[in-house]
């Protein structure tokens, strides 16, 4: 993880203070990458504790489209409670459902993306189209003195890139996101790390990951967002029997905190072990070894399926969490 400690370095030695929503001034950069080989280990940090229980909690609740602080809670993850509650904006806002509600975050988008369609009513073979594809008819209307069919069908994104991967693997489109403008003022928190795609190289047998992320806290979301992409990158290649590679991460606005720079000041003293291995348990199957396709085991797998040998750390640094 030298890299990492590479861009926390680089963004305190380089990186312009600003002020922000949060009331906690940064320090930061535009425009970071890190770049991961899975085969030589897993991109966890060493130099504090990594969390990892905790962001395979949360990696799970968006596998399953929670929408509730609770909900990861109870899969090990507690950084969702401030958003959730703590938040004044959100606290005030009219579509927040009671305590714990996040509205649509990332996993809702993920798996059960809104999708509309408004269509003309006499448009008869589109509307037939739309219906084959998996829409239905909602209601009709009037627009302009003319009349409309609306449709609907909530799209799981992931599990399209899943099929995708197993139909058409050298495919350039396979990616899903998170940022949806319809619903930025639905939701507790917007998307930071926004867009994945997936990209198999079938003559290797690999699948590589590249991930954007909009705005990333270097201090405590970027070790928590490198682990749960890597895990994600891993257990899609075990359902689609792929070996998982490259693993890369794109940052817009790469920060630091300022009430987390001391934590940060003294990881960069510590000499980062070596990166440890995940594994994930025997019993999620493996495409490669039965050719089994089990796209299933998105909602089935468990946050204890899921394993890091090998992993060495400094002792563990703890910050505040800016929300």
């Amino acid at each position: 993880m030298k890299q990492y400690l590479d861009l926390v370095r680089t963004i305190l030695e380089t990186g312009t203070w600003q002020e922000n929503r949060t009331g906690i001034r940064t320090i930061g950069i535009p425009g970071a990458m890190l770049r991961f080989d899975l085969q030589e280990g897993f991109p966890a940090v060493t130099t504090k504790k990594l969390a990892f229980k905790s962001a395979i909690g949360e990696l799970v609740g968006f596998l399953r489209a929670s929408r509730s602080a609770a909900e990861f809670r109870s899969l090990g993850c507690k950084v969702w409670d401030a958003n959730a509650n703590e938040n004044a904006q959100w606290l005030a806002n009219p579509f927040r459902e009671g305590s714990d509600d996040l509205g649509d975050v990332y996993g809702v988008q993920w798996r059960k993306w809104p999708a509309y369609k408004v269509l003309e009513a006499q448009a008869e073979a589109r509307i037939e189209d739309a219906v084959a594809c998996g829409y239905r008819i909602v209601t009709q209307f009037e627009e302009d003195g003319a009349r409309k069919v609306l449709l609907y069908k909530a799209i799981d994104q992931l599990r399209q890139c899943l099929d995708t991967i197993i139909k058409s693997p050298t495919d350039r489109r396979i990616l899903f996101h998170a940022w949806n403008p319809a619903v930025l003022e639905e939701i507790a928190l917007p998307a930071c790390h926004l867009l994945y795609q997936f990209l198999p190289n079938v003559t290797r047998r690999e699948i590589s990951l590249c991930l954007y992320i909009r705005s990333n806290d270097v201090g405590l979301g970027t070790p928590f967002n490198l682990a749960e992409g890597a895990a994600l990158l891993s257990l899609v290649g075990r359902l689609t029997g792929y070996t998982p590679r490259w693993f890369t991460y794109f940052i817009g606005d790469a920060h630091i905190y300022e009430n987390q720079r001391a934590m940060l000041e003294q990881q960069l003293e510590r000499e980062p072990f070596a990166s440890p291995r995940l594994v994930i348990a025997e019993h999620v199957p493996s495409f490669a070894e039965t050719g089994v396709y089990a796209p299933e085991w998105l909602e089935k797998i468990e946050p204890s399926d899921f394993s890091l040998v090998d992993y060495r750390h400094h002792e563990p640094l703890t910050a505040p969490m800016a929300v």
